[in-house]
């Protein structure tokens, strides 16, 4: 039995999706490889989310008090600044703060999915190969579609951005904006 991704995009739909803006806090946007292009291919998917109703979920790295902090993340801590104005939520999105690099560890994402009956969350945001990708394989192991925005991820590291794509994309869709767009309609 071979298991293939695109098939899973024929449940996908603009009713059952939540769309995922991943830490696109300025030190972030600020440090990837194609800034203008992200930036550009993320406000589309966010400008189409909310004409079509489908709620949007922004995260935020919200580091625990430094001495609540796990020794291990104590070297991370930066200070990220604030959501880039050129992708800022409205009101009716929903902003997560979260501490790890999954959307699930420590929140109620998993909660309101199911409370809302969706079932598929459309991944953009930084990086692709940290926190989007942690938190889709995370969703793919609790039963959401993943959907991985391919033009509206990014990250500092081209080759690692890449590699990560080409990972996921043997998992679960990773699809261009037009095509995301197509199952929106």
């Amino acid at each position: 039995m071979s298991f293939n991704p695109s098939d899973t995009v024929k449940l996908v739909n603009k009713d059952n999706s939540v769309l995922v803006v991943w830490d696109v806090q300025e030190a972030l946007v600020n440090s990837i490889f194609n800034k203008e292009e992200f930036i550009a291919k993320t406000r589309e998917l966010i400008h189409s989310a909310r004409s079509k109703g489908i709620p949007i979920i922004y995260t935020k790295i919200t580091p625990f008090p430094e001495k609540f902090e796990s020794p291990l993340r104590k070297g991370w801590r930066m200070n990220l600044g604030d959501i880039v104005e050129e992708l800022k939520p409205e009101q009716g999105d929903y902003i997560l703060n979260k501490n790890t690099a999954s959307i699930f560890v420590g929140t109620n994402v998993e909660l309101l999915m199911r409370n809302a009956g969706k079932i598929a969350m459309i991944f953009t945001g930084i990086a692709t190969e940290i926190g989007v990708e942690s938190s889709a394989r995370h969703a793919f192991n609790l039963g959401i579609i993943p959907v991985i925005a391919k033009e509206a991820v990014s990250s500092r590291n081209k080759e690692a951005h890449e590699r990560s794509l080409a990972n996921m994309s043997m998992m679960f869709p990773v699809l261009s904006n037009q095509d995301i767009l197509e199952i929106w309609r």
